[in-house]
């Protein structure tokens, strides 16, 4: 009888000891960090030419991030258009301080002035969304850092004589948190608005 009530009383004060440390894994482990870039430093270009150092342009804010070539003709659009919806279901909801990114993988072609022309023409208002090339042994180094890969693929001659190309690429978006942590991957151009909407308040809460 001792013994019985001895290990009830083990396992009770076991619990008691268990519980808040599992609240805790569990509150902790809703948004796991991916990547930690609050180290790093990559000198890039915005759309007006002007030199950004990414992520610390970001710090204190929360970030949505996508990864494109302008000249892509499926995902990448999808991918710019479902940063748009996130971007007016926030406003929506009157939730603020959060940026959005997008980074080219081909800053060969996607200079400044094209970014800039790819934003214009979508009607993308860049007073929080900006959009970064630069030197390509950099934004290689963030591609292979934040784990997209893209791989030049066949080119297509198009009938007014200029050559179109494709990459085959990660399809992705990255949630950063305050910190220039990634947090969250998510598909881009098959992005689910209202889960990343959800993981945004989870961060700002």
């Amino acid at each position: 009888m001792t013994k019985n009530t001895f290990s009830k009383k083990s396992l009770k004060y076991l619990l008691l000891l268990i519980l808040p440390a599992l609240i805790l894994i569990n509150c902790g482990d809703s948004l796991p960090v991916e990547e930690d870039l609050s180290g790093k430093n990559y000198a890039l270009l915005n759309q007006d030419s002007v030199e950004v150092i990414y992520p610390q342009n970001v710090k204190g804010k929360i970030a949505v991030i996508g990864y494109i070539f302008t000249n892509c003709p499926d995902i990448c659009p999808l991918t710019t258009n479902n940063m748009r919806l996130v971007r007016e279901a926030l406003k929506q909801e009157n939730i603020t301080g959060v940026e959005f990114i997008t980074i080219t993988f081909d800053p060969e072609y996607d200079t400044p002035s094209v970014l800039k022309e790819y934003a214009e023409v979508r009607r993308l208002d860049t007073s929080d969304w900006i959009f970064l090339t630069g030197d390509k042994s950099i934004t290689d180094q963030v591609m292979r850092d934040v784990g997209v890969v893209a791989v030049p693929s066949d080119s297509t001659k198009m009938a007014s004589g200029e050559m179109m190309y494709f990459y085959v690429h990660t399809d992705r978006i990255n949630l950063m948190d305050e910190d220039g942590r990634i947090r969250a991957s998510y598909l881009g151009s098959k992005l689910n608005i209202e889960k990343i909407v959800n993981d945004i308040k989870t961060l700002l809460n």
